[in-house]
Formats: structure tokens, sequence, C-alpha cells
């Protein structure tokens, strides 16, 4: 077998070298064209790095390093700055407004009715706004770190890991009660799990620094998390949306792997593997790689290609050497590989999508999907990797950030 490796050369840039590791020629050429890359952006990594690492270092190495150096001069902000009158629970408690629910213009001040794909903007979203805001902020910082190993970012993204986490004052209660709320109709909402695939990126990042004691206080943060894992396991709502069969059951897969990865419960990630061979690709993905239940919204584009991204982080997550969920399909061939197949070329050229249009947003997407670099690994796919590079990585519509829960790709193949 052969690999690439890079260290820094006295002269501050990057030297390659081959390991042991089979691959294609396509992928050589672009480990070497990760390589010359990172040399030229005078790059600092460790002492070694393997597999896809230069190729996503260089490709996203300024754009880490310009959001990390911005991002040091944010403050921490924790849902228990802001509070909803609304909200039945208290200052600790995350809350939020289902999207898609509006007045009853036949009932004003009644209970509130379904628009779906249509979200109001009405609605209490800060406790969101501020995850998706820690979601951005702690990835970067760490990928920050790996880059260069400066130890201010691993130090200021534990800074808001303590806040969100830890310190008595300003912590989240690790549970989601009152998350997607109606008015009128529910207090929170199974379905509101949702809101949490926000902390699946934060979760990867404190893996990385905890792994490397470069976070203090990592084990309250685990504690956290393995607390919200088994609250999502146990509770009625936590229940409920497991059971989900669309994007919202995929969605509560992807949490559970990752915090249980954090927080070392290897029976937890065993449990999903399965899933996600039983339930997630059998009643998703249809034979010729298409997903059925997002199609049927008002959004299918959209929610097609984050139903994707989701369910090829689940792979990511979830492989060991043993057990690689990239290679599994059904006897009528429904899987990862056929579903990236089908939905490729409609990233490539979304005027091919044969579909109805999006609602909302249709002229943003798409944008940098993950699924592209995780396949584009796993099956050897130049084009697919290729196609990733081009698209755009830091969407600025809050709707589309909002489906764009994985935007570190560098923390996921470290």
């Amino acid at each position: 077998m052969m690999a690439v490796t890079a260290k820094l050369t006295a002269d501050g840039g990057i030297e390659g070298m081959l390991l042991m590791r089979r691959f294609s020629r396509r992928q050589f050429c672009w480990y070497a064209a990760g390589l010359a890359s990172c040399s030229t952006a005078g790059t600092v990594f460790g002492e070694s790095m393997r597999g896809e690492y230069p190729l996503v270092a260089a490709t996203d190495h300024e754009r880490i390093l310009r959001a990390a150096d911005h991002y040091l001069g944010e403050p921490p902000a924790t849902i228990t700055a802001m509070h909803s009158d609304r909200s039945p629970g208290g200052v600790h408690d995350f809350y939020s407004e289902g999207d898609y629910w509006w007045p009853d213009p036949k009932n004003p001040q009644g209970p509130y009715v379904r628009r779906d794909g249509f979200s109001n903007p009405a609605n209490f979203n800060a406790h969101r706004e501020a995850m998706i805001r820690l979601s951005q902020i702690v990835p970067a910082l760490t990928a920050a770190w790996l880059l260069t190993h400066q130890k201010k970012y691993a130090d200021h993204a534990g800074k808001h890991l303590d806040a969100w986490f830890v310190t008595a004052a300003t912590r989240m209660n690790p549970n989601l009660e009152y998350a997607q709320a109606i008015f009128g109709v529910s207090k929170g909402r199974g379905i509101g799990i949702i809101d949490t695939l926000h902390l699946v990126e934060v979760a990867r990042a404190a893996t990385l620094l905890a792994n490397a004691s470069a976070l203090n206080n990592s084990r309250e943060v685990r504690r956290w998390f393995a607390d919200y894992l088994e609250w999502m396991r146990t509770s009625k709502n936590g229940q409920e949306e497991r059971d989900a069969e669309n994007n919202h059951g995929t969605c509560w897969v992807l949490q559970a792997a990752e915090f249980a990865r954090f927080t070392g419960s290897d029976e937890v990630v065993q449990w999903c593997r399965e899933r996600f061979r039983t339930v997630l690709v059998p009643k998703q993905i249809a034979p010729d790689g298409s997903l059925p239940l997002e199609l049927a919204r008002t959004k299918p584009y959209s929610y097609s290609l984050f139903d994707m991204d989701v369910l090829c982080a689940i792979a990511q997550s979830t492989a060991t050497r043993g057990d690689s969920l990239w290679s599994f399909s059904t006897p009528d061939g429904r899987g990862l590989r056929k579903m990236m197949e089908f939905m490729t070329p409609f990233i490539a050229d979304k005027e091919r999508w044969p579909y109805a249009h999006d609602v909302e947003h249709w002229e943003d997407l798409p944008v940098r999907n993950p699924a592209l670099l995780f396949a584009g690994i796993a099956y050897d796919q130049a084009g697919y990797l290729e196609l990733w590079k081009r698209l755009n990585p830091d969407p600025a519509v809050p709707e589309v950030i909002r489906n764009f829960p994985i935007r570190q790709p560098l923390l996921w193949i470290s």
C-alpha cells in the first residue's frame, strides 16, 4: 500500500513523501496537487498527514484561517442570552418554533396552521441561530488548530464549549423538550430534535480537541453530550424522531452516531450502523438511487441534497476498518453508491432536474455538498472531488446554512 504524508521543511514549505498504500493514478494526481497547493500557501501541518488530508487542507486552507481569525474576536453567546415569552421552559431550555406554521387567516388569534415549505420569519428562531453560530465557530477554530497547531484556536474553541455545556450560568440543559413548538398546538415536538443536528460537527471538533488533550473540561463536555444522547434515546420526543421515516430519522441517526463516538458508546454506534442498513437505506433510497420521501416535499431539490449529505455523513462517522457502510446495498441495489450516481448529475447541472423546483431558495443551491467529498474518496471518483472543489463552501442565505450542517470536512477525515 502507499500513502501520502507531508512535513514542514526548513524554509516553510511542504515536503511530500510516499508510504506503502494502494491508490489510483487519479488519487495520486489529487494528492500531489494538494501537496503543491499546501506548499504554495505556506500551510503549517503536523509531522504526518495521510490519505486525503492534504487535498482538503489545501482546498480549504485560506477559508479556514480567514474564518477562524475572525471568530477569535467573537465571544460565546448561548441560549441564556435570549428568551421567548412563549417558551414554557426556563432560561437554560432550548426553544424554537416550527418553521412552516403561520397564523390562521380565518382565526388570527387561534392555533397556527401549516404552510409546508414556507418559513414564517416571525417565529422565535434566536436559539437555533445561536446554535448555528456555535456550529460555525467551534469547527472553524478546530480546523485552524489542526492546520497550524496554534494553541489560541483550540483555547477559543474551548471557551465556547465551556459556555454552552459546562458553565452553570450559561449552559444549555441537555434536552429538547421545547423544540419546534407550534402556537396553540404543541409545546414541543420530536421533530424539533433536528435542530441539534448543528451540534454534530461541534461534537466532532470536541472529539479531536479532547483526544489531543487540547480541551479543558473535556470530561464535563463529554458528560453533557452523554446526557443529551440518553435523552434522545429514552424520551418520548427522542423516540418519535428516531422513528421518523424521512430526513428527520436520518438526522437522528447521525446525531446519535457522532455523539456516541465522542462519548465512547460503541454499542450505540453499532446500533446506528444497523439502523442504516435495516431502516434508512431500505425505506429512503429507491432502487434507482432517488430519495422518494424528499421528492414528495415542496422543496424536493433541497431536501434530496440535505438527506444525501446526512446519509453519507453517517457512513463517514461510523466507518471502521472492518465495517464500512459505503459498500452496503440491498438485494435490489439500494445504497449510497446508487444514490450518488443519481444525485451527482443534478448537482453538476441543476437545470437537468426533472422534478418540481423548490418553492423557496431554488436559485441558492447547490453548495459544496460534503457527500461529494466523502463519496469521491470512498468510491475513487475524481469527478465527485472536482465538483466538490468548485462549489460554494460558504453560503450566506440563512435557510441554506440551516440545511448545510457539515462545513469543515477537514474534521471528518482527520
